[in-house]
């Protein structure tokens, strides 16, 4: 839902939305493992052929790979070696246990780092001209009780400081 409708449909308070950055999907392996190629989408789609295994969730980035798979024609190829799972985290803890030479896992870039301690990392996003990028803004509820601590955690997120720890998290700002 665009943050427009938010403030038109009463849900937020007009002009209080606050830009949070973007989230690119991004693609994740375990430490020391072979690294994809993400310099094109041909050199990914590669990438895909040469993986072991596949690990992506249900939601809407792992929608987005399974997408990608049937747009470059691998799907039949790459079935046997998909994991699906209910949750990014859980696709990060899958590609974590998993032993496979290449493994790859998918997720969005904020649930990759989160997970960086199960001994995996973040290779890269996508290549751009693949990647799914979801943005994010923050509003006053019409229904908030405590408005100005609402308000001053929108100043928070608007200020310098609070750019850098969303983009510490995994967001594009600006």
């Amino acid at each position: 839902m665009k943050r427009r409708q938010f403030e038109n449909d009463g849900t937020v308070v007009a002009g209080s939305s606050v830009p949070l950055g973007s989230v690119s999907a991004g693609v994740a392996v375990r430490n020391g493992a072979w690294e994809p190629d993400l310099f094109s989408a041909e050199e990914f789609r590669q990438a895909l052929l040469a993986a072991d295994v596949l690990i992506y969730n249900r939601a809407s980035s792992g929608q987005h790979i399974e997408s990608l798979i049937d747009d470059f024609g691998l799907t039949k190829e790459v079935v046997e070696k998909t994991v699906r799972t209910d949750t990014g985290a859980g696709a990060m803890e899958h590609l974590a246990g998993d032993r496979s030479e290449r493994a790859i896992g998918f997720g969005q870039i904020t649930e990759i780092r989160l997970q960086e301690d199960l001994g995996i990392h973040l290779v890269g996003s996508l290549p751009e001209e693949v990647n799914l990028k979801t943005s994010y803004c923050a509003g006053l509820s019409s229904t908030a009780e405590k408005t100005a601590e609402a308000k001053a955690l929108l100043t928070h997120f608007a200020s310098q400081e609070g750019q850098c720890i969303l983009f510490e998290s995994g967001l594009e700002c600006g």
